[in-house]
């Protein structure tokens, strides 16, 4: 007996779990006859199916050679798996068996439709891409199909709600069909009254399209979701947010209560109706792939609200995917005593809280989307910047100024401008203020375009430092940082500046709180807390953070000169020759001249440890 598994990745197996080697085209051949009802097709629709993009002729050869190749791999059976005609081909189902069983299977209603959850959340044949666009179109088909047998199974099951176990096993299944169509009412309601929501009113006219639940105020007032959404035409596209589970350095009975929590918030967030919920499986997949940013790429997620639980509680951040911005960040007591408690209204504030960011972020996605290819040549450049080396920072600066082409008020890509013409001057230490003045100018453009956006005061407030205004500078990124409060790259600019506004411990505070809001550090974070370990006078801390860095190119300077204040004369000489490859007409007093520094001690000890490593 052979099986075939169609749901993850498309295999053929052994009744003793070895995989059977078999052609990838004759397994879409056994799984489209298998699904098919009487298992049996012709070899001309058969040819059309697998190779309907190549002349006739040239399809029925490919599949005589596929026919001969399956003969060679089943030689050896008692039974064979196929029984081929001159004109037909058909599947032995006494031989072979599929986890499609499972839709025609009995059993109660509610273990058919944990079978059919179980089974669909893994998709349909996930792990081959349509040769053609007939097998498209047929693998499309077959997962409409699915979802609507996992509907009815749902709505078959309701009679046995009130069953041990039944709530979990109805609402994943009613989460996994929203997931696909988030416009489904009938089912986002039924959600609702199983959840027992106490803030959630419900109320489901049948056969009407425009029903909509109903969200009133909780008793405790403040704002729903409903109060927060903004009644506007449904986009044809909605934008995707994913809530991965906790993780925690510790498994213990906190992270199953705070796993719990947030499929709580999930099931509250179905609620909203613009946007759509990732199921809480595809969720879990998310969170134990190791390239977690492909995967979510590819799922054209926009949003997802990544948690960590500690022991000061759990803490819950929303992040921006194509932009990289954290929107929305805050920590929630978890203590063992209040969470069983607390748990539900913790599940409140935080759907409260997350509702609201989506709500005020919509706008600036929608402005985005609606300009894709001002956008795409925008992101081009982020992506670039994220290196400070002067080819990039070229190559970035050359993507806004297309992303301008495009649509010529992007304010985003202003201030892209902007930090390629700072970061220039910072890499090539010339003190060219022709730099830093066209660096304004696209930062005021930013700012006129947008005034509301951190960013373009992030950009000025920088550029102002370079240009020796350090209070109008710490004043920017005030602004930006109250605009923005959870927007790391803004607060690591804040801290940049603090450096140089002789608030070293001020700035080394700041900047820890960028990197724990953005943990996976840029290298421009870490240049920055080196420099106020620095002036701090705690070196071996600068050492280390510059140690951190991927690329160690901008900050051989301040590392040379850690290393000659700690008397590590070899490894200051490393830095320092490495500092000099890459800009070899470096000269000290030329370099403090133009670097501004509030107070002159700063400017005195930065000097002292150049000269030390022998600059």
């Amino acid at each position: 007996m052979l099986h075939l598994q169609t749901f993850g990745d498309l295999r053929l197996i052994e009744t003793n779990g070895d995989p059977v080697r078999y052609p990838i085209k004759g397994l879409l051949m056994m799984a489209h006859l298998y699904a098919g009802a009487g298992h049996e097709l012709s070899r001309y629709e058969l040819a059309q199916f697998l190779w309907n993009d190549v002349e006739a002729d040239l399809a029925r050869l490919n599949l005589r050679k596929l026919l001969s190749r399956i003969r060679e791999t089943d030689g050896g059976r008692a039974e064979m798996p196929f029984d081929f005609t001159a004109t037909t081909v058909r599947l032995n189902t006494q031989v072979v068996s599929s986890d499609l069983d499972i839709f025609r299977a009995g059993g109660s209603p509610l273990e058919r439709l944990n079978a059919i959850a179980e089974l669909t959340q893994r998709g349909f044949i996930g792990n081959i891409k349509p040769a053609t666009k007939l097998i498209d179109a047929w693998i499309r088909a077959q997962r409409d199909t699915q979802a609507l047998q996992l509907r009815q199974a749902l709505l078959d099951a309701l009679p046995d709600a009130q069953k041990p176990g039944a709530t979990r096993t109805i609402s994943n299944a009613a989460l996994q069909i929203l997931e696909r169509d988030p416009k489904d009412e009938q089912v986002r309601a039924l959600l609702h009254r199983l959840s027992g929501s106490s803030s959630l009113n419900e109320s489901l006219s049948n056969g009407d399209d425009h029903a909509r639940v109903q969200v009133k105020r909780s008793e405790a007032g403040g704002e729903t979701p409903a109060d927060i959404e903004r009644i506007s035409p449904m986009p044809l596209i909605l934008p995707r947010l994913v809530l991965l589970p906790p993780t925690s350095k510790h498994a213990d009975a906190g992270l199953a209560l705070a796993n719990a929590l947030i499929e709580d918030v999930t099931i509250e967030l179905c609620a909203l109706r613009n946007i759509s919920i990732v199921a809480p499986h595809t969720a879990g997949q998310i969170r134990r792939d190791s390239e977690k940013a492909a995967v979510v790429a590819r799922h054209s997620i926009a949003y997802l609200l990544d948690t960590k639980l500690s022991e000061e509680g759990l803490f819950a951040q929303l992040v921006y995917f194509p932009t990289d911005e954290i929107i929305w960040a805050n920590r929630f007591a978890m203590t063992p005593d209040i969470l069983p408690r607390q748990r539900r209204l913790i599940a409140q504030q935080l759907t409260m809280s997350v509702a609201r960011e989506l709500a005020e972020n919509e706008e600036e996605r929608l402005r985005f989307e609606a300009n894709p290819e001002a956008y795409h040549a925008y992101l081009v450049g982020s992506s670039l910047m994220s290196k400070l080396t002067l080819p990039h920072i070229r190559r970035a600066r050359k993507a806004f100024k297309q992303s301008l082409s495009h649509k010529a008020d992007f304010s985003p890509s202003f201030t892209g401008l902007a930090r390629t013409f700072t970061s220039e001057w910072l890499v090539t230490a010339q003190g060219n203020n022709e730099l830093l003045h066209l660096a304004e100018q696209n930062a005021l453009r930013a700012i006129e375009r947008d005034p509301a956006s951190a960013a373009g005061h992030r950009e000025l407030g920088v550029t102002k430092l370079y240009l020796g205004d350090v209070d109008a500078s710490v004043a920017a990124l005030h602004l930006a940082e109250e605009l923005s409060p959870h927007f790391a790259d803004v607060i690591y600019s804040h801290a940049d500046t603090l450096v140089h506004a002789s608030r070293p411990g001020d700035a080394l505070a700041k900047i820890k709180k960028a990197i724990s809001l953005n943990p996976i550090a840029p290298d421009a974070y870490l240049w920055c807390a080196a420099g106020a370990s620095f002036f701090l006078e705690q070196y071996e801390e600068a050492i280390a953070y510059v140690e951190a860095m991927k690329d160690k190119a901008p900050a051989h300077r301040i590392a040379a000169a850690s290393c000659a204040m700690i008397g590590d004369r070899k490894r200051a000489l490393f830095h320092r020759q490495r500092a000099e490859s890459i800009n070899p007409v470096f000269d000290v007093e030329k370099w403090l001249a133009i670097v501004p520094f509030k107070e002159h001690w700063q400017k005195e000890l930065y000097r002292e440890g150049l000269l030390k490593a022998g600059f």
